[in-house]
């Protein structure tokens, strides 16, 4: 709102259906075209097509633009129809053969409203008979919404914090407001496009460093890339339990577990503290991400769409085509899934979080602990947790599942269903 109204324009604010404030406002506006984005999955889809029948009965025309992903599906080297099973394949060809478009460049000056036409005012929660959140000092950061905040964003992880030349050795952390680009929830929102943070991350090599860590932003946009083109043309596959790969297994909907899962009282640190933290900030770092999700799929057997609507649920950085994509791939699902493969949950924790200042900074039952001890404390004998103050079982809870044993089990329905489905 603030960029349009410096060029001189404004942004009009409604509340209501898309196929019902549109087409008003078109007719106030005395409109010649409606200009839209086009989406990749079936009830974003739904309402896109709403909209277009009733701008056309207006006799006006609706026009819709991709405008989401670096590459654009009509300039990929193959239809959507042919897009390859496997990411590497894609990208390899992708980046091979394509080219990114340019990112159009803004208009100095817009026309002001016609007369007549309100802007309308942001609804606050107060409006709507809620309390506004209290923030959590322990978030990673305090996201506000909006492209000057998305740009803000870029201009601080890219050129003054001078983050990127070091992300591929960062962008497993899980603490810090600079240890990843968090651009997602921008991303998502269409606050930020994914050709401006080609186009910075272009002119960083220019003018500072290009290397490996410069290359894998853009890498991890081009996986973003791949699972909307996945659900353009995947459509509903991507919400069955059996996913992309037509797997049949047995999924549990065991909800006592999910309830400790989804509020993280499961009794391994490094899935709890992540779980605390998307209940608490609604975001939780890539690495968190797969842990937590290979816990709940392939520890503890639960279908793992109760995962991905949680995660729908909570997440500011949601995106359809992201979120259920990646859910697929972590089950084992997907149309690029690997096998049965599984995060070691225990050492993953020390591996990543070494000291254990992440868990002890969203588990403080866990803070006495040393950095031997916190990530099993299920090991601690009587007398380290009298030491430690910390009671297993009363101040933070016994494992629910044993790692090994839920694994094997696990396997074992995971290769009966491949076995099946031949």
């Amino acid at each position: 709102r603030n960029t349009l109204r410096r060029l001189g324009s404004d942004l009009i604010i409604r509340q209501g259906k898309p196929e019902v404030i549109l087409p008003t406002l078109a007719t106030q506006t005395q409109a010649q075209a409606v200009y839209l984005h086009k989406a990749a999955t079936t009830e974003e889809i739904a309402v896109e097509t709403a909209v277009t029948n009733q701008i056309e009965t207006l006799g006006l025309a609706a026009q819709t633009y991709w405008g989401a992903t670096l590459y654009h599906p009509e300039k990929l080297p193959f239809s959507l129809g042919e897009l390859p099973d496997v990411f590497t394949k894609f990208r390899k060809q992708v980046e091979r053969e394509c080219t990114i478009h340019d990112v159009f460049p803004s208009p100095k000056q817009l026309p002001s409203l016609p007369t007549g036409i309100e802007a309308g005012e942001l609804p606050t929660l107060a409006d709507w008979g809620l309390a506004d959140p209290t923030p959590d000092d322990r978030a990673v950061l305090a996201f506000q919404g909006g492209e000057t905040a998305g740009l803000t964003r870029l201009q601080h992880y890219i050129w003054d914090a001078d983050c990127l030349k070091a992300y591929k050795q960062t962008r497993n952390g899980m603490l810090g407001a600079d240890y990843s680009s968090k651009f997602s929830p921008w991303l998502a929102l269409g606050c930020l496009s994914p050709r401006q943070i080609y186009e910075a991350i272009q002119a960083y090599e220019e003018e500072r460093v290009k290397n490996d860590s410069t290359y894998w932003l853009i890498f991890e946009l081009l996986w973003r890339d791949y699972f909307w083109f996945v659900c353009a043309k995947a459509g509903d596959r991507i919400f069955y339990p059996s996913g992309l790969r037509g797997l049949k297994i047995a999924w549990k909907q065991d909800w006592p577990r999910f309830d400790a899962w989804r509020n993280g009282k499961t009794g391994y640190p490094l899935v709890d503290a992540n779980m605390q933290e998307l209940a608490a900030t609604g975001f939780m770092s890539n690495r968190g991400r797969q842990n937590v999700a290979s816990f709940l799929t392939k520890n503890l057997g639960i279908d793992w769409r109760m995962g991905a609507e949680w995660f729908e649920s909570l997440l500011v950085d949601y995106d359809v085509c992201s979120n259920w994509g990646n859910w697929n791939y972590t089950a084992g699902v997907g149309n690029d899934a690997r096998g049965f493969r599984y995060f070691n949950i225990l050492k993953q924790s020390k591996d990543y979080d070494p000291q254990g200042n992440y868990v002890k900074h969203w588990l403080p039952a866990l803070r006495h602990l040393p950095a031997d001890k916190v990530h099993s404390p299920w090991a601690l004998q009587p007398v380290e947790q009298k030491r430690f103050n910390l009671r297993l079982g009363v101040d933070y809870p016994k494992p629910i599942v044993d790692l090994q044993k839920s694994g094997k089990a696990n396997e074992k329905i995971y290769q009966a269903a491949l076995e099946q489905l031949g």
